[in-house]
């Protein structure tokens, strides 16, 4: 059998078909893993299908095999989370509301490459939170890595502190002087971010 270039990469292609198409709802046969794989132009046969199987197991996969009658085939059981815990992540981050609704998206986003595609549609779900406005501010989320990245380092970080003024504007405080502080630690009250430095 003539190799192609991307044959070396079989095994990690097969975690990634393993990882995307399948779960315990959804088992993959030995066929449809072959087929997954010459998606990818790499090219298998049946027996090493089962050798690669066994030797991501001996890796540490947890890759099952079910055995029945009406078209087993094998699923990735074993992941970093379960979906029940890929939901409540999901739900946190559409109701918080220091996050964009653009970074929400993006986060989402992430959070269902972490379920097959299949379980990635029940993570699809809108969270109505009574009363609760996304910021519109893009940085937020930067800036609080930031700070997080400052405390780590033990560096001091500068900013204004900006309040509302009777006319409904932000206007920074201490004549727009900037405060100069060692940051000690982030604490999140009442879905807002408070410095304590």
């Amino acid at each position: 059998m003539a190799k192609s270039p991307n044959q070396k990469l079989k095994l990690l292609y097969l975690v990634k078909i393993l990882t995307e198409q399948s779960d315990e709802n959804h088992c993959l046969s030995a066929q449809a893993l072959i087929d997954g794989l010459a998606a990818y132009d790499i090219k298998a046969e049946r027996k090493s299908i089962y050798d690669d199987i066994a030797q991501l197991n001996d890796f540490g996969y947890d890759i099952v095999l079910v055995k029945s009658k009406s078209g087993g085939g094998y699923y990735l059981a074993d992941r970093e989370f379960e979906l029940a815990e890929l939901k409540l992540l999901v739900e946190t981050v559409q109701a918080s509301r220091f996050l964009t609704v653009k970074k929400s998206r993006e986060l989402i986003g992430k959070i269902e490459k972490l379920a097959s595609k299949a379980e990635a549609g029940q993570l699809q779900r809108q969270v109505y939170v009574a009363n609760r406005i996304k910021t519109a501010n893009e940085s937020i989320y930067y800036i609080v890595d930031d700070i997080h990245r400052a405390i780590q380092d033990n560096d001091q970080i500068s900013f204004q502190y900006l309040e509302w003024n009777l006319a409904k504007e932000l206007v920074p405080r201490r004549d727009g002087r900037r405060y100069r502080v060692s940051p000690w630690a982030l604490t999140c009250k009442d879905e807002n971010y408070y410095l304590i430095a």
